[in-house]
């Protein structure tokens, strides 16, 4: 199955690598640069995942969880991830949340997820869902560069580090002497500089319910895009079909009318923000948070109606 956005391109000073990282696939494209920086690019996907992996014990962020209640030193870029997660909670007002990771292990997402098909539950016995805590009381210190979980709390950032990813490896890519530079991890991609076949990166959004046909094609000259879908990931507890989007308020999935939304933004980790927020939130509340976060977005409803919020109509020609 292709991945949710796929680059449309084709150019003599274009490189471009697939691969498979985060759980998902990953595609990395250079324009104007020596093709070795697209090992690199692997290599410091496989770096963060190891870092911030809910399903490594040994990561960065699972050692964080389990430190819940006292103030841990971390590195720069998870510090950034745990800074971007509790900033995406208020600028949200709580529709992104990144502490469902309880809630997410409770409805047996507790392994990646090509190893998640059938959660079985025993007759008679159905989990009692807990709202998620929030993030009102997590302590980040810029300055020594820790974070304090209270107890009690754990952190799943979700696609959001799909999104910094793109954006970290990107800016990399820049740095490194590329003209340009695009990476999508399933789905979740940014892209900048110079494009292959013109001024912009032109990019497929393929419709939710038709992984083989395109919903739209969006044009930016630089930004982030992000997807999220009921469908995809998706999977049968007992007889209850679940998806791993939950409602913060109810610890369930989230039912609010929308198959799936895709944000446009100024980067990639931006664009995951809005896009959960806006599907969390539904077709009004949604809209307003991907508006209150400078972001564009596209939600399609479970009857295939497609709603317009902020400003997307510029990037569709």
């Amino acid at each position: 199955m292709p991945a949710e956005t796929v680059l449309v391109t084709a150019a003599p000073e274009h490189h471009r690598v697939r691969a498979q990282a985060m759980g998902s696939e990953v595609v990395v494209h250079v324009v104007g640069a020596d093709p070795g920086l697209l090992t690199d690019a692997l290599h410091h996907i496989d770096r963060l995942e190891a870092a911030w992996s809910r399903f490594r014990p040994d990561s960065e962020l699972m050692r964080l969880n389990a430190r819940a209640g006292e103030r841990v030193a971390v590195s720069a870029e998870t510090y950034r991830l745990v800074a971007l997660a509790v900033a995406g909670w208020h600028q949200t007002d709580g529709a992104f949340d990144p502490t469902v990771h309880d809630a997410l292990v409770a409805l047996g997402y507790d392994r990646s997820f090509e190893l998640l098909a059938t959660v079985h539950e025993p007759a008679g016995r159905r989990t009692v869902a807990v709202p998620a805590p929030g993030c009102d009381r997590i302590e980040l210190d810029p300055v020594g560069r820790t974070v304090r979980l209270p107890r009690g709390v754990a952190i799943d950032p979700g696609g959001l580090g799909k999104g910094l990813a793109a954006d970290l490896v990107v800016d990399a890519l820049l740095t490194a002497g590329a003209r340009g530079a695009m990476v999508s991890i399933g789905g979740d991609l940014r892209g900048a500089g110079d494009a292959p076949d013109g001024p912009s990166w032109a990019i497929d959004v393929a419709d939710p319910f038709d992984a083989d046909a395109t919903l739209v094609t969006l044009f930016l000259a630089a930004g982030g895009v992000a997807t999220s879908s009921r469908l995809r990931r998706a999977w049968t507890r007992g007889t209850e079909p679940t998806h791993h989007l939950l409602d913060p308020r109810t610890a369930r999935p989230a039912a609010t009318g929308l198959a799936a939304v895709t944000a446009v933004a100024a980067n990639a980790a931006t664009a995951e923000v809005a896009a959960k927020a806006a599907f969390v939130g539904g077709p009004v509340r949604g809209a307003r948070a991907v508006e209150a976060l400078g972001a564009a977005a596209l939600l399609v409803t479970d009857d295939g109606r497609a709603i317009a919020a902020g400003p997307i109509e510029a990037f569709v020609p």
